[in-house]
């Protein structure tokens, strides 16, 4: 497995790289989250580290536009409610330093058995209106068109929308389904990923078919409807 550090001091670093590598993980180290979101496509990972200097809620937001990847933080200690604001961004572990190695590994440990769920090669190909989405290839056809590759993220909500066909699903219910954590939900974060995601199957992005925009609700994936 691959893990992705985001550090900028190089003795935390060489501690952390340590601890990922004693859970089995093979790691690469960043020092800018702008640099691992714009990266993210051609280096993904299969959990992010993040111990960068500041606020880390902005470098949460920011990565968890991209991936929904166990996201651990590591902070300085805090008050209660920015603690909390972390988790509601996306955290899935929060840290504070000072930390001990011994425990650090068993809670890494424990974070990767619960985020193994379930395999994408278990799951159904979906068929609907002219539309395929294979779960084992990651990857959807429009009728007669070549297959495109999804990311995670594009593929997690395209998955859910056709699971949930002529349903509307409101932003704070995607964020749950495709993030994995709950909140108040962000509606750039959604309409981010759904621009990025009607690029790949709509023949028309302006007027789209399949995933279908209710304002002020959310979204549905209705391709029978007119």
């Amino acid at each position: 497995m691959y893990a992705l550090l985001l550090s900028r001091n190089p003795d935390e670093a060489a501690i952390l790289t340590l601890v990922l590598q004693r859970v089995g993980m093979s790691v690469h180290t960043v020092n800018s989250a702008e640099r691992a979101v714009d990266n993210w496509a051609d280096q993904p990972a299969d959990v992010i580290m993040l111990s960068l200097p500041g606020d880390p809620l902005p470098y949460i937001r920011g990565l968890r536009s991209v991936t929904s990847v166990p996201l651990v933080v590591i902070t300085d200690p805090a008050a209660e409610d920015a603690l909390a604001a972390l988790f509601e961004a996306g955290a899935d572990s929060v840290i504070l330093r000072p930390y001990g190695a011994r425990l650090m590994i068993a809670r890494m440990r424990a974070l990767m058995r619960r985020a193994g769920g379930v395999s994408l090669f278990s799951l159904p190909t979906l068929s609907l209106g002219g539309l395929t989405l294979d779960p084992a290839t990651r990857t959807v056809q429009v009728a007669d068109q070549p297959p495109r590759r999804l990311t995670h993220l594009e593929f997690r909500l395209l998955y859910t929308l056709m699971l949930h066909r002529s349903h509307i699903m409101s932003t704070e219910s995607i964020v749950e389904r495709v993030w994995g954590y709950t909140g108040r939900g962000d509606r750039e974060l959604v309409r981010g990923l759904v621009r990025r995601l009607r690029a790949k199957v709509e023949p028309d992005p302006r007027n789209p078919r399949f995933i279908v925009t209710v304002p002020s609700v959310g979204y549905s994936f209705d391709p029978e409807k007119e």
